[in-house]
């Protein structure tokens, strides 16, 4: 519906700051930039995005969408055109000012800036690169900031966004063309893909031209992510992967996030309404394969299958590969070698680290494995020092998978009350000491 009189940007932000709640595509690290001393801000290689809320949720960056307004009518999502909800957009001075101040008050170290399609893809965009250049160049913020590449715009308004962005996503939305022709049928997977590639060419040209003139602009330097969403189509957990696999294999995507559906809209073609809640349980098994992935050097295909398509319940993704797979183990923890040694339930790749390290020493037992600070609540199932495991044990999957359940697997806190509930700007925060992600590291 229309509004007759100017809103607030006050009333703005209230408005569209819990309209990007969605949108969790919005982790930010990987980029180094030193302010030069003429603008404000900057970026470490650590990452900014130090605080999360009760769910989980990344909430230090300014998270916003530009418009609620869109001319797609995506069934599963809050601001389709269809919704009789209160539509309102910024203007590019109006992102400035927030983000000056947010960030002058010390409650941002970024921007993560998403949109609605208005009028059309290219208009939106247009109006994003002008609020970026202004940012860049006329209020000389030299802090992070994250966007959304609208799909449908115009190669070069891409790119003039890449020069002006530290990373840059576009939303997947579904695991599959066919889940988006069913659910978001004004969309195409062609659209959405052509930006990705764009992007990632961009970024290899860039890369090139930096080894060759270390003062060339830098495009999109912390690279690019996407985000799809979980449970409102009928893909099986082994399709997810097997997407995933492919976008970071052919699109060198740093990030895939898994965004469990929400029940915001009714629609005949989105899943029942039940009592149980987003599917919390299966977005945190996924973020965990992901994790093996990336950095644990699984493939998808040993993970899950056509026969098995779906995670365990019970058991996290590496700690389930283990159990189906026990005539790989025990493994000998002064022999292994490092691959090895990140298979191991309870290892993660720097606790391999420093057990290849130490072993170049001498030869270690059980209790130099927790002088290093490996955990062995799992991991002891799993391995031997010397030949020897840390007491007597049966090396079989009912066995080992009683003693583990009995030890209870640490899920994160959301997952265990299976309750939910959506981040706010305004809302009153409980900061987490750790990083999320570490929870992730099985």
């Amino acid at each position: 519906m229309k509004i007759q009189n100017p809103m607030s940007i006050y009333e703005k932000l209230n408005i569209l700051s819990d309209a990007a709640k969605y949108d969790v595509a919005c982790t930010s690290s990987g980029t180094k930039r030193k302010g030069d001393g003429s603008g404000m801000g900057n970026c470490t290689q650590c990452g900014i995005c130090h605080s999360f809320s009760a769910d989980s949720r990344c909430i230090s960056l300014l998270k916003i969408l530009f418009t609620n307004e869109c001319i797609f009518d995506c069934k599963y999502c809050v601001n389709r055109r269809s919704n009789d909800v209160v539509r309102t957009s910024f203007t590019p001075d109006e992102v400035c000012t927030l983000t000056m101040e947010f960030y002058r008050r010390n409650y941002i170290e970024g921007l993560f800036l998403s949109s609605g399609i208005l009028i059309s893809p290219d208009y939106t965009m247009e109006l994003i690169c002008a609020t970026l250049y202004k940012l860049r160049k006329e209020c000389n913020f030299q802090g992070y900031i994250h966007v959304k590449a609208i799909p449908g715009a115009s190669q070069e308004l891409i790119q003039k966004a890449g020069f002006l962005a530290d990373r840059m996503s576009v939303n997947l939305e579904l695991p599959t063309a066919e889940g988006l022709k069913l659910l978001a049928p004004h969309k195409s997977r062609k659209n959405i893909l052509a930006p990705m590639r764009l992007i990632q060419e961009g970024r290899n040209e860039n890369s090139r031209e930096l080894s060759l003139y270390r003062q060339a602009p830098r495009f999109v330097p912390a690279g690019q992510s996407t985000q799809m969403i979980i449970g409102a189509t009928l893909e099986s957990d082994y399709q997810i992967m097997k997407v995933t696999e492919s976008l970071y294999k052919k699109f060198e995507l740093k990030r895939v996030f898994y965004s469990a559906f929400v029940h915001v809209n009714e629609d005949k073609a989105l899943p029942a309404r039940t009592d149980d809640g987003p599917p919390l349980l299966r977005e945190h098994r996924l973020y965990q394969a992901d994790w093996l992935l990336r950095y644990y050097h699984f493939q998808a295909d040993e993970l899950l299958s056509e026969e098995e398509p779906n995670f365990n319940v019970l058991f996290d993704p590496k700690c389930n590969w283990a159990l189906k797979h026990l005539e790989y183990f025990p493994v000998e923890i002064n022999r292994a070698d490092y691959e090895m040694l990140l298979r191991v339930p309870g290892l993660g790749y720097k606790s391999a680290t420093r057990i290849v390290k130490a072993r170049r020493l001498g030869t270690l037992d059980f209790a130099d494995l927790k002088k290093l600070g490996v955990v062995l609540k799992r991991a002891v199932y799993f391995i031997t020092c010397n030949g020897k495991t840390m007491y007597p044990l049966r090396i079989e999957e009912e066995s080992i998978a009683r003693n583990l359940l009995d030890s209870r697997e640490k899920l994160p806190q959301e997952v265990r009350n299976l309750g939910y509930r959506q981040l706010s700007l305004f809302d009153d925060v409980r900061f987490r000491e750790n990083f999320y992600e570490k929870d992730l590291c099985v």
